[in-house]
C-alpha cells in the first residue's frame, strides 16, 4: 500500500525563516499516491451522508473536489473576497500572521445539509475555522474537517472542536 507521506517534501526556511513547509506537489505528481490521499479521506466519510463538500482556496480544492465526486456531494468553493461573482456572505477572522476574510455564495449551503469541510494541511485551525463559521451561518452542520496533512503540534483540532478532525498525514514536531 502507498504512504502518502513519503511523497511530501519538506522544505526548510519558506517561506520565511524558522517555518519548514510541507510541500504537496509531489504527492500531487504521483496519482497513486494522491488518489490514496482522496481515498482515505473518503472512506473516513463515506457512510456519513455528507450533502456538500467545502474547501477554501486553493491547496483545498484541490483535494475537496475529487472528494466530493467520490461523495456524490455538491462542491463549495471559499474564497478571498471579490472571486465570487454572485451575491456573498462573509467571514472575518485572525490568523497567526495578521487578518483575513473568506467568502462563500449566500446560496451555497441551505439549512440542515450535512457539510465536510476539507483542505491541504491544519496547522493552527484559522482557516478551516472560518469556513466552518460561514457555513454554521448558513444553517448547515459540520459533520467534519478532513485534512491531507496536519501539524499536531501546533494544535488546530483545539481550535475547531468538537467538530470531529481526520488527517491522512500528521507530523507531531517540526522536523
Amino acid at each position: 500500500m502507498i504512504d502518502p507521506k513519503q511523497y511530501i517534501r519538506s522544505i526548510q526556511n519558506f517561506p520565511k525563516p524558522g517555518i519548514m513547509f510541507r510541500d504537496i506537489t509531489p504527492l500531487l505528481s504521483h496519482p497513486d499516491a494522491f488518489r490514496e490521499t482522496v481515498r482515505r479521506i473518503v472512506q473516513k466519510f463515506r457512510d456519513q451522508k455528507i450533502d456538500v463538500v467545502a474547501a477554501a482556496e486553493a491547496r483545498g480544492f484541490i483535494f475537496a473536489a475529487p472528494i466530493a465526486l467520490e461523495l456524490n456531494a455538491a462542491f463549495v468553493p471559499v474564497r478571498k473576497p471579490g472571486k465570487l461573482p454572485f451575491e456573498t456572505s462573509a467571514f472575518h477572522y485572525e490568523l497567526e500572521y495578521g487578518k483575513d476574510t473568506l467568502e462563500m455564495h449566500s446560496d451555497a449551503v441551505k439549512p440542515g445539509d450535512r457539510v465536510l469541510l476539507v483542505d491541504d494541511l491544519l496547522a493552527t485551525g484559522g482557516t478551516i475555522d472560518a469556513c466552518a463559521q460561514l457555513v454554521e451561518r448558513g444553517g448547515a452542520e459540520v459533520v467534519g474537517c478532513a485534512f491531507a496533512i496536519e501539524l499536531t503540534f501546533l494544535e488546530g483540532r483545539a481550535r475547531l472542536a468538537p467538530r470531529e478532525c481526520f488527517s491522512v498525514i500528521e507530523y507531531h514536531d517540526e522536523n
